[in-house]
């Protein structure tokens, strides 16, 4: 799916995503002492802004212009002056960076073919200062047969080993990977990032892949 569609998409309506956080995102992240942050493919920002709201300075990446525009408008509203803690960009996940030392690195369903996820990986953990956190929330490939919702594309879809096992070559250590479970309600289908359909979700429980990762000296 390409940013063109992607535009098509978030310009038919008014909030393609949650406004809130994702749940794994503020469980993990409000222990966190802020400080810079990279959201990436941030969409309408609904994990930039909370972080912002806890006092990080981010920089939101996604490669829709229409989705960072809705960001900054988004910001406005609920930061006001505060909004200065978030910074939208139009960017690739899978080229470098926009800034280097951040102490988080976020991926919140980026769901990407395999060479593509491994090049947008190497590029965070690039850009995260030693001792930083890459905090990687994905749908998992259990979850096709296990849980509901979701992209129904078994290439893109990870559990916590594929995860671990696609930073292997990078300086990173797993301090968690685990499997988790998320209550979802009944919604419609609609489109991930790779442009394949989700299925209709009737509301049960989603398993999602949460891993946290960080950045060693080496």
């Amino acid at each position: 799916m390409d940013a063109s569609a992607w535009d098509a998409r978030y310009a038919a309506s008014d909030l393609v995503w949650s406004a809130t956080p994702n749940i794994w995102v503020a469980e993990l992240c409000a222990p966190m002492a802020p400080g810079r942050a990279l959201d990436i493919a941030a969409g309408e920002g609904r994990n930039a802004i909370w972080l912002a709201e806890q006092g990080w300075q981010v920089d939101a990446t996604d490669y829709s212009q229409v989705a960072i525009e809705r960001l900054g408008r988004i910001a406005a509203e609920r930061l006001g002056p505060d909004a200065v803690r978030v910074a939208g960009l139009v960017a690739d996940a899978t080229q470098p960076a926009p800034g280097t030392a951040y102490d988080l690195a976020l991926f919140c369903y980026v769901h990407l073919p395999p060479e593509q996820w491994r090049a947008a990986l190497e590029q965070a953990v690039a850009a995260t200062r030693p001792g930083g956190a890459v905090l990687v929330i994905a749908h998992s490939l259990r979850n096709l047969t296990e849980g509901v919702g979701g992209p129904q594309v078994p290439e893109i879809l990870q559990d916590p080993e594929h995860v671990v096992a696609s930073a292997d070559a990078l300086p990173v250590v797993a301090e968690l990977a685990e499997l988790r479970r998320r209550e979802v309600p009944a919604e419609g289908g609609h489109r991930h990032t790779d442009g394949h359909a989700h299925q209709p979700t009737p509301g049960g429980v989603a398993l999602d892949t949460v891993v946290l990762l960080r950045k060693t000296d080496g």
